[in-house]
């Protein structure tokens, strides 16, 4: 079986035009590669470039060096200096993320938010609708809340509204980035058992984790990053 992703001496860095042009090199020679229903969780200590390497692995980021290759659409493809169309296609296809932050267009229904993925798609809109209610359900929104803008929600709410369009539609490759953090334990609890069934229907999982029960319950293996104490003037 070949890997979703394959990550090979990855390499990133960032330039402070406003600090006199010093160089921070975050990320330096990562390498690792995710199978179909394997969760990897980026470990190390803060600072050491998990979130911005779940930023790369997105297309956010562009690195100095090394190779991204994601399975897309039985073809593999390098992420890294793609242009902005096939990253475009793979967020659409095939790499899916939760952040920690829910960003969406003012004025947009809680619904519509999360049954969007599903739709870009082409998927029946009865059959998204259905799909985005059980998922709101499952994750305590209340149904008074479903036609309502998610920016007029706590912080709770929105996270939760977040998790449910990240796990609308079946991703090849789901990037998550504390994806509990701020729940509760029945909420936690929730997102565990969608995270284990991704896993069970083949989805290739990278994740940052600092709730330390949440890491260990869908934790396959884990992937080291080190703070990299190289910095030198542009």
């Amino acid at each position: 079986m070949s890997p979703i992703l394959e990550v090979s001496h990855l390499s990133k860095q960032f330039t402070l035009h406003q600090q006199q042009g010093v160089v921070l090199q975050v990320l330096h020679d990562v390498s690792f590669a995710v199978q179909p229903g394997e969760c990897v969780v980026l470990a190390g200590q803060s600072g050491a470039g998990k979130s911005t390497l779940m930023r790369t692995l997105y297309g956010n980021y562009q690195a100095e060096h090394g190779s991204i290759a994601v399975r897309h659409q039985n073809k593999t493809v390098e992420l890294v200096q793609a242009d902005p169309r096939l990253i475009m296609q793979l967020r659409k296809q095939t790499i899916g993320y939760v952040s920690q932050f829910l960003r969406v267009i003012p004025r947009v229904s809680c619904l519509d938010v999360v049954m969007e993925p599903a739709l870009l798609r082409g998927e029946p809109s009865e059959q998204a609708q259905a799909r985005a209610e059980q998922l709101l359900t499952r994750l305590n929104i209340p149904q008074r809340l479903w036609s309502l803008a998610p920016g007029t929600f706590s912080g709770g709410e929105q996270q939760r509204v977040n998790i449910a369009r990240g796990f609308m539609v079946f991703w090849p490759l789901l990037l998550l980035d504390e994806p509990t953090a701020s729940l509760d334990d029945k909420n936690r609890q929730v997102v565990l058992e969608l995270i284990a069934e991704a896993k069970q229907a083949g989805s290739a999982i990278v994740g940052i984790f600092h709730d330390a029960i949440a890491r260990e319950a869908v934790m396959d293996r884990y992937v080291e990053l080190n703070v990299q104490e190289s910095s030198h003037v542009a």
